[in-house]
């Protein structure tokens, strides 16, 4: 279907080693004052800079790094997507590990057992969201499977005129602090010309009873979007020759904004979702949850620069960077798409129902995806205008997104046992107070998921929010159940769940350890959304 035969000259220094080697990094956290576009951050950095410095190895390489804490406050380090030994995924409070006091180093040191795209940043409150992040990549040892001539990181980021923490007590204030799309009266007029008066009446009176509002596809706006640390008009180029083949190692390290990314003119060719392999996929487009990663190959085969564009679901903003094949080209800056409006099914609820405390939403009578909803208490025509709209809703008609279900593993997977027992995890919390919740409860006030060595389950992801929310397990990886056979179901360690929507996924417990389950929405992490997952060692006799 798609082969590729020549040898990789990647750009990223992943050279495969015989034997394996110690590869060490010496990292300093501390603060630091960042420009862009004329305006200056201080922030926080890795050695200095933001996106932090890229870590490269090799499969098989042993990892030492050693990171010093040059701030006023704990810090720390966690390693998105790597299999380790739990004290050095650097989540304080699990399985030891301490943080790293203020003049502190702390030396993280493990094998590297995997490959592919990844990124590190702190697990400390909101630093992440303040600049301690950064593109971290994995050689396999044999050698990439996909050759290409170029090999390029694109770390999607943000970054915003508030600090981390002033952001969430804004949003503790108002949780609807940061939304400035909100309805106004004339798009209540163009509702009663497009649905109707009775329409238009019942459909405000619906999100009012919610005390919602279908504009809210982000809690964050403000924010200038990166790219490998360059906004919009730094735009960030990268090389090719005409006919290369190039791989484009996509990260999303925002703090808070899923996105939309495209090529006008190119097809992308997905390779590798969250580090592993899969079958390839050409698309147009593909959204990425906070923490997923995409790698795609493309093939320019004109002689002129192509625009890499991602916006925000909410198109409150955009970053572009360049492909091009000589200095000063630079392509056309598409238009964002439009934006979408959130839907009662969206909400995964009729009118009438009372959303001020989500938690306790009961979805008894819902079916697994919500296609059974009754939608008879809505005008037809409402109906037919909201399938064209939702959360999912955005590109032209004749666009190929990527959709979950067209992710295949390219190597069967090796454990392909049914679960003996299924886990059901609730997406909930209260907007009114900023509170988000797992199963009804904050972190502090959860118990631990309990898991036994080697046992196989599914978790069951049910959204009872108005949000979608990036599921992120640190430990193990889990199978994305997407309708592929169970050989071929993908690997994921994030997994978006999409409002009012139902997500399940399946996990080998193998990795002995505590393991954070949380929303990698930020904000919604520190606000309670996030559980302990205990994988108890193996008895042995």
């Amino acid at each position: 279907m798609f082969t590729f035969i020549r040898p990789a000259l990647a750009c990223l220094a992943l050279t495969a080693q015989a034997a394996a080697a110690e590869r060490v990094y010496e990292l300093t956290i501390g603060e630091a004052t960042v420009t862009v576009d004329g305006k200056a951050y201080d922030r926080l950095a890795i050695n200095g800079t933001i996106p932090g410095p890229l870590l490269s190895f090799t499969e098989g390489d042993e990892a030492v790094i050693r990171v010093t804490n040059r701030l006023d406050e704990p810090t720390s380090l966690h390693w998105h997507g790597l299999k380790l030994p739990g004290l050095m995924d650097g989540v304080t409070g699990f399985n030891g590990f301490p943080g790293i006091a203020p003049g502190a180093t702390f030396e993280y040191r493990f094998p590297i057992r995997q490959s592919g795209t990844y990124w590190y940043h702190s697990h400390t409150g909101l630093q992440e969201q303040d600049g301690i992040y950064a593109p971290l990549v994995i050689a396999p040892a044999a050698g990439e499977t996909v050759k290409t001539e170029r090999d390029y990181v694109v770390m999607l980021s943000d970054i915003h005129p508030e600090r981390g923490m002033r952001i969430l007590r804004n949003l503790k204030v108002d949780p609807g602090y940061y939304n400035y799309g909100k309805r106004t009266l004339g798009d209540f007029f163009r509702d009663v010309d497009a649905k109707g008066l009775s329409a238009a009446l019942k459909d405000r009176a619906a999100w009012g009873e919610m005390r919602m509002d279908p504009t809210d596809l982000a809690d964050v706006t403000g924010y200038t979007y990166l790219i490998n640390g360059h906004s919009a008009a730094a735009n960030q180029t990268f090389a090719f020759a005409k006919g290369e083949k190039v791989r484009l190692r996509f990260i999303n390290g925002n703090a808070m904004s899923f996105v939309d990314v495209r090529i006008p003119g190119l097809k992308m060719i997905v390779v590798a979702a969250d580090g592993s392999p899969v079958q390839p996929v050409p698309v147009d487009e593909f959204r990425m949850g906070i923490g997923e990663t995409y790698d795609v190959v493309v093939i320019p085969d004109a002689d002129r620069a192509y625009t890499i564009f991602a916006e925000a679901i909410d198109r409150s903003g955009y970053v572009r960077a360049t492909l091009t094949p000589r200095e000063g080209l630079e392509a056309e800056v598409p238009e964002m798409h439009p934006r979408a409006l959130l839907t009662m099914e969206d909400m995964g609820a009729m009118p009438g129902m009372d959303h001020g405390d989500m938690a306790g939403m009961d979805h008894s009578a819902m079916g697994h995806d919500m296609a059974g909803m009754d939608h008879s208490a809505m005008d037809p025509k409402v109906v037919a205008e909201a399938q064209a709209m939702g959360w999912a809703a955005g590109a032209p008609p004749d666009t190929k997104v990527l959709s979950y279900a067209d992710l295949k593993a390219l190597v069967p997977n090796a454990d392909v046992r049914p679960p003996v027992r299924e886990i059901t995890v609730t997406l909930g919390g209260n907007m009114e107070r900023y509170i988000w919740l797992l199963n009804g409860k904050p972190f502090e006030d959860s118990d631990p998921i309990q898991l036994a060595y080697g046992e196989r389950v599914r978790i069951t992801y049910v959204n009872e929010t108005m949000m979608a929310h990036p599921m992120h397990l640190h430990g193990p990886h889990v199978l994305a159940e997407n309708g592929q056979p169970p050989e071929r179901l993908p690997t994921k360690h994030v997994v978006i769940v999409p409002p009012g929507k139902t997500v399940s996924v399946l996990l080998t417990a193998d990795e002995v350890g505590d393991w954070a389950l949380h929303c990698h929405l930020l904000n919604h992490m520190v606000s309670g959304m996030m559980a302990k997952v205990s994988i108890a060692a193996p008895v042995t006799r």
